[in-house]
């Protein structure tokens, strides 16, 4: 007889194996979270700010692009970047495509806190060492496709 539980088929919201995955996806993030707030303590910033400042590693941008990404008002963002401005992490210069668009960019003593705060996250670094090379690149490449598929 079909266990109740499973009547979606494999991969479904109802799979045992796909909660197992969730779950353990979950604690991962909990460790991750957790860990990130503390080193982005440890250095006087928030975790807000510290996600900031991690996103401009990608280059400069517009503020209205920064709250889109971290799923929050642009009153926030305008708050952060004061505050980030404030300890010399940041800049705003206008948009050479739009002059009127402020562009958001790490300075020197941003990027180097941002650099500083990814080499002290330890969270990964140990349970990924318990995987073979071969094994960790199976596992990028598998997130790499579920995050491709997320935000699809």
């Amino acid at each position: 007889m079909e266990n109740q539980s499973d009547t979606q088929g494999p991969g479904g919201p109802d799979d045992q194996l796909t909660r197992d995955v969730v779950d353990l996806m979950a604690g991962l993030v909990a460790i991750f979270h957790r860990e990130y707030e503390e080193a982005a303590a440890a250095r006087s910033l928030t975790g807000a700010q510290a996600k900031v400042l991690g996103l401009l590693r990608r280059g400069p941008m517009p503020m209205r692009h920064i709250a889109q990404t971290l799923s929050c008002e642009p009153s926030n963002i305008t708050g952060i970047v004061d505050r980030l401005e404030v300890r010399g992490f940041v800049t705003r210069e206008a948009d050479p495509q739009d002059r009127r668009v402020k562009l958001v960019a790490a300075t020197e003593d941003g990027r180097t806190a941002t650099a500083e705060l990814r080499e002290s996250l330890n969270f990964a670094r140990e349970p990924l060492a318990a995987l073979d090379p071969g094994e960790r690149e199976a596992l990028r490449a598998l997130l790499r496709r579920m995050l491709e598929h997320a935000q699809s």
